[in-house]
């Protein structure tokens, strides 16, 4: 992907990134959505030992995913607005500076409450940094290479998976899970150094109402596309929240080797960050029908085979690549759709997929605490991603006949 010609902004913005520091740009994005998705997803593979050090159960420790995200749903909102007029360099760089304190604070905290205090603090600036992010990368692309900027930013979270968490895993068994909390924050120390040094200055629109851009948000292209958003995520989080226990107690692996079949996830995560970029820059909509069709295939798959290992790491494989081939094609049908209130949408967005991921966090701990089996989430999660399939078939018809109305 070439980025280097500077491409104004398609709502009226400017961008500002010259060769070759568009892809610096790019570069200092992607680690901070690396830094994210440590803090983020970290906590998966440290769940156990979590709940055993705070005296909390094992769902109780999963609803810490929960606060995080709900901290995401409230907190883009207002942060959109009150960041709406601001430098995007500037907002940027602050809002990397919340992960600093945020993270530290998690690193520090001695009790369940202050934890997830910090947390949700924490996740407050999640949702901002994303959207603004998303918006800057889709300014210094070439027209019709947007969905391809919005993965390389999105690459570093899927690094995060690859890496990231299995990394944090094995540093949090060996040494506490404090140790990765305060790896993160070192991460968003220099996510904040190379933002100062690398992003361009760009301006929002002048002149636009926030009203008129609430009204551009509500239409109903926008509404399903946030409603795929919170489905896709949803159907992740109701089995990924709880992947460590499913696969120690069901597959059967032990917990030193967890770790492994997170990272195979995690590569699966790459793989599709990449060809769900191309999918979606070719024919978005068909490209998001036809991989919740596969990710609902795949789930029924896990919750069949989650007792058999070999076929367990072909699926974790798999279900990886959709989940993030998913991302960002679905990140750019709400950048195509809200015109008029795109630097708003794409936050807002943030809060659609983090409100899926508190829903699906809480149907996996109440699924659980019910009596419900590890290996019945798989069927949840299938549901979910079934439902997302029948909505983007319904989401692509309406614009067909849109379209053959003008």
């Amino acid at each position: 992907m070439d980025l280097s010609v500077p491409i104004p902004a398609r709502d009226g913005g400017s961008a500002v990134a010259p060769a070759p520091r568009a892809g610096l740009t790019l570069a200092a994005l992607s680690l901070g959505s690396f830094m994210i998705g440590c803090g983020e997803f970290g906590i998966m593979g440290l769940l156990p030992g979590m709940a055993d050090d705070l005296g909390v159960s094992i769902p109780q420790a999963g609803l810490l995913v929960t606060g995080y995200a709900l901290g995401v749903v409230f907190g883009a909102p207002v942060l959109a607005v009150l960041t709406s007029r601001w430098e995007r360099r500037r907002a940027l760089i602050l809002l990397s500076l919340v992960f600093v304190i945020g993270n530290l604070a998690c690193a520090l905290s001695p009790t369940y409450g202050l934890l997830m205090a910090a947390r949700i603090f924490t996740a407050l600036a999640h949702g901002t940094f994303f959207g603004i992010g998303a918006v800057l990368a889709t300014e210094i692309a070439r027209p019709g290479r947007e969905a391809g900027a919005i993965a390389m930013m999105f690459v570093g979270m899927t690094l995060a998976n690859v890496f990231g968490v299995p990394i944090g895993t094995f540093i949090g068994q060996a040494y506490g899970w404090r140790a990765p909390f305060f790896i993160v924050t070192a991460l968003a120390l220099l996510t904040t150094l190379a933002l100062a040094l690398f992003a361009p200055q760009s301006h929002p629109r002048a002149g636009v109402r926030f009203r008129d851009e609430l009204h551009a948000l509500g239409r109903p292209p926008v509404l399903m596309a946030m409603g795929l958003s919170v489905l896709a995520s949803s159907a992740l989080f109701t089995l990924y929240t709880y992947i460590a226990p499913l696969l120690s107690e069901v597959t059967g692996i032990a917990p030193e080797r967890v770790p492994y079949l997170l990272l195979i996830f995690g590569v699966g995560m790459t793989i599709g960050n990449v060809v769900g970029a191309r999918l979606g820059d070719w024919k978005l909509m068909p490209a998001i029908i036809g991989m919740f069709a596969a990710m609902t295939a795949v789930l029924v798959g896990i919750y069949l085979f989650a007792a058999d290992t070999v076929p367990m790491l072909t699926l974790l494989l798999i279900w990886g690549a959709l989940v993030f081939g998913l991302a960002s094609p679905i990140q750019m049908r709400i950048v195509a759709t809200a015109k008029g209130a795109r630097n708003l949408a794409s936050t807002v967005n943030q809060s659609a997929f983090n409100l899926g991921n508190a829903m699906g966090a809480w149907i996996g701990a109440m699924l659980i605490a019910s009596g419900a089996s590890y290996s019945m989430l798989p069927v949840a999660s299938a549901i979910l991603a079934g439902l997302a399939c029948l909505l983007a078939l319904y989401s692509h018809r309406q614009d067909r006949e849109d379209s053959s109305a003008i």
